[in-house]
């Protein structure tokens, strides 16, 4: 073996001759909490998470944007009534005066006049951010015009603030718009059967009327119904304009007026009766018809709705001359036995 390669393997299998203390070895790498590890890792799931919902609106052609309310225009079907004693109004845009907008509205560019945008939702946002003179948040979204109706719909169909008159008048504007019965469903979330007794109702009160009386936000299906089958006689409808065109019927508040409609509509004519037949319809308590009047000269004929059971018609005969005993014992049933 040569010189030259003893001293190669001399170099290979020589033992270190100075051992690494504990000064000159190399430091260990620093330990990171869990804690810390965790922190970062929802950081960047929440990141991803909003690139994610980023991602979503522009996929769907959806982008909020701050936007002047006097730019917006209101949708073209009214969903709700604005009431001269708004409170919950105020009360909105005070939160926004004082919080900001927490939840955006719905527009697309008006289908008519560039450089605006109408409203799905939102309509008192609008109102509020245009009396306080700031912007509007917005999200901006390409919708026809079935679109715009069922998503206005949807997002008022929960609120427990939207009367019923409130909601057969908006049913009744998307009919008379052209869209067809199952867009009024889609809108309300509601079924065919509920659909029509909306429209009934709506198409069976004049639009005045509605007006004068307001959202009557007490008053459910029931009494409207029974209001509306009350009007259909021209007498009683003819009531009920004389009562709306007085002076203190308009400051009433809003179920006050309803009532005040109602009892005119129900009150007998105050001119001298006719001899012809006269019919009238008699309601439950809940709204709900349960019988025809029919008044012909001195006779007087009660036929029972044919939904009311045979077991109430029983009843009604056996509680007769209770009824006309405690009768006579009033004034009128006095006055009667006099004459």
């Amino acid at each position: 073996m040569s010189k030259r390669t003893d001293t190669i393997k001399s170099l290979f299998t020589a033992p270190q001759s100075t051992a690494l203390s504990a000064d000159n070895m190399p430091g260990a790498l620093p330990r990171v909490s869990s804690g810390s590890v965790r922190s970062l890792k929802d950081s960047f799931s929440e990141v991803e998470k909003e690139n994610e919902e980023l991602r979503e609106r522009i996929a769907s052609g959806a982008m909020i944007l701050e936007i002047d309310p006097a730019l917006i225009d209101p949708s073209p079907l009214a969903d709700r009534f604005r009431d001269q004693d708004d409170s919950s109004f105020e009360a909105l845009k005070q939160s926004i005066a004082q919080r900001g907008q927490e939840v955006p509205i719905l527009v697309r560019e008006h289908p008519e006049a560039k450089g605006r945008y109408q409203s799905a939702y939102g309509h008192r946002r609008v109102r509020a951010t245009r009396e306080l003179g700031i912007s509007v948040k917005a999200i901006l979204r390409a919708l026809s015009d079935e679109a715009l109706v069922v998503a206005q719909g949807l997002e008022n169909a929960p609120r427990e603030d939207l009367s019923f008159i409130e909601r057969a008048t908006f049913a009744m504007h998307i009919e008379d718009a052209g869209h067809s019965r199952s867009v009024v469903q889609d809108a309300l979330s509601i079924d065919r059967a509920e659909a029509s007794k909306l429209l009934a109702v709506a198409r069976s009160v004049p639009t005045d009327v509605i007006q004068a009386i307001g959202k009557a936000p007490k008053v459910g299906r029931g009494r409207w119904q029974s209001f509306s089958e009350l009007i259909k006689d021209a007498a009683a409808l003819k009531r009920v304009r004389a009562a709306i065109a007085e002076s203190k019927f308009a400051e009433r508040e809003t179920d006050a007026r309803f009532v005040a409609a109602f009892s005119a509509a129900n009150r007998p004519s105050s001119a001298g009766t006719s001899k012809r037949s006269e019919e009238k319809p008699v309601f439950s308590a809940s709204g709900d018809k349960i019988a025809q009047v029919r008044h012909e000269e001195r006779e007087l004929k009660l036929t029972l709705d044919k939904n009311v059971s045979a077991t109430f018609a029983a009843f009604l005969v056996d509680q007769i001359p209770a009824l006309f005993d405690a009768f006579s014992k009033t004034s009128g049933g006095q006055e009667t036995s006099e004459a």
